[in-house]
């Protein structure tokens, strides 16, 4: 067995990049995932009930968190309805009955006369 020992020492000169035309050219630009929150809509009732009053990040950050958990509480409660009546669609009946279930008295009266004037606005539009 030989061992022969490539003894080429001359090196290729490597190109020259321009910074600019690689940062510019070569990647790709990432988006950002969209991170989807009600702090527009919370603003906007906070304006139209308290116009001098304002909200910190915090504060928006736990109501954000508070319209999720009822969000949540409400669509499961009308999932399981429409099950127990053997239904594949959630309906506005459905959404008003779980609201009635879940939230407590005047609170669940005021938020299905809200949600009725909802509806029917859209409706009217549709």
């Amino acid at each position: 067995m030989s061992t022969k020992k490539n003894i080429n020492t001359e090196t290729k000169p490597v190109p020259k990049v321009d910074k600019a035309a690689k940062v510019a050219g070569d990647k790709k630009e990432r988006k950002k995932k969209r991170h989807e929150t009600y702090s527009s809509y919370i603003y906007r009732v906070l304006k139209s009930v308290h116009p001098e009053t304002g909200i910190s990040n915090r504060a928006m950050a736990i109501m954000n968190s508070f319209i999720n958990d009822i969000f949540e509480r409400i669509a499961t409660e009308a999932s399981r309805l429409a099950r127990y009546n053997n239904r594949h669609t959630l309906t506005s009946r459905e959404i008003q009955t779980a609201v009635r279930l879940l939230l407590p008295g005047e609170l669940a009266k005021h938020a299905v006369s809200e949600g009725t004037k909802s509806v029917t606005k859209y409706m009217s539009n549709a």
